[in-house]
């Protein structure tokens, strides 16, 4: 059974939940990727934590809405999604490589995910550029 959960969502001097505590129990984790929440410190301390704890590090992009946490529906073209999600995954993937972490699945994130669930255009774009 996999045990998962979104971790990796502080970000400057606003923490959100006990990481360390959460990396001791799960078995994969999908992290912030910075957009709707995390930084790089952030990103790096969690992907730190997976190689730890042996937990497989996935990457958890969302619209660019921190105010909103990415659960807010943001109107942006299947081109720019596409290009933000890679961007996302890239900044996790450089980060994770430093520590000898491999980011082994994408899961998107909030508004993001239900857009992909509902749009195929938007999600095929996804997932091609993610190939």
């Amino acid at each position: 059974m996999d045990l998962n959960a979104d971790l990796g969502e502080s970000y400057g001097a606003w923490t959100m939940g006990d990481d360390e505590a959460m990396f001791e129990v799960v078995s994969s984790a999908n992290v912030a990727c910075g957009f709707h929440a995390g930084d790089p410190s952030t990103m790096l301390r969690s992907a730190r934590l997976a190689v730890t704890h042996g937990v497989v590090l996935g990457a958890h992009p969302g619209y660019r809405d921190r105010a909103g946490f990415g659960r807010r529906a943001l109107d942006v073209s299947v081109d720019e999604l596409a290009a933000e999600v890679v961007y996302q995954l890239g900044a996790l993937d450089g980060l994770a490589r430093t520590v000898g972490a491999t980011v082994a699945y994408v899961k998107a994130h909030g508004a993001l995910y239900h857009r992909l669930a509902a749009d195929a255009a938007a999600a095929s774009a996804v997932a091609d550029a993610l190939a």
